[in-house]
């Protein structure tokens, strides 16, 4: 797949997003087909995230997540819980959803790529902080906590901290 800008991948994100949210019904989780969502709101509205957890992330909507985000294939599958082979394997289905449980941590980690690159402008900024100790986070690196919904809070905690500009 071609290398796209930041901007490029947002609009697809919202496009893949909006088409897996309209084409799909959930009882319960109704979607207005006519209605636009837009990247910003996709993640301020925990309803779409539900209902996209609910339906399961499309592999061709995780490669596109995967060029978004600053993981390796090796940390995507440690942070799955899964095996490279078994993406692998899924890419080779076309039509691979990934169960519930796997598509929350996937929306996850785009919550946090996107609010660290809210703060840092750059994949390679954001990166690097990622990989380097954190004095605030017990000096443990914050990739190293985003393995888990609690450390992943306290990494999103931290960038919010940033963001405002409270270094401790």
């Amino acid at each position: 797949m071609a290398t796209l800008s930041k901007s490029q991948i947002e609009e697809r994100l919202v496009k893949e997003f909006s088409s897996l949210l309209t084409e799909s019904r959930i009882k319960g989780f109704p979607i207005d087909p006519d209605r636009k969502i837009t990247y910003e709101e996709f993640f301020s509205d925990k309803m779409l995230i539900i209902t996209a957890i609910r339906i399961g992330i499309p592999y061709p909507l995780f490669e596109l997540i995967q060029q978004y985000t600053p993981f390796t294939e090796g940390e995507w599958a440690e942070f799955l819980g899964i095996s490279t082979k078994s993406l692998q394997r899924y890419k080779a289905s076309e039509a691979h959803f990934f169960n519930p449980i796997y598509s929350e941590k996937i929306i996850e980690m785009v919550e946090v790529t996107k609010a660290g690159l809210d703060i840092f402008d750059t994949i390679e900024k954001l990166n690097l902080w990622l990989n380097t100790p954190n004095f605030s986070l017990g000096k443990v690196k914050p990739i190293d906590l985003l393995k888990d919904s609690y450390g992943k809070e306290l990494v999103l905690s931290e960038l919010v901290r940033i963001g405002y500009g409270i270094l401790v």
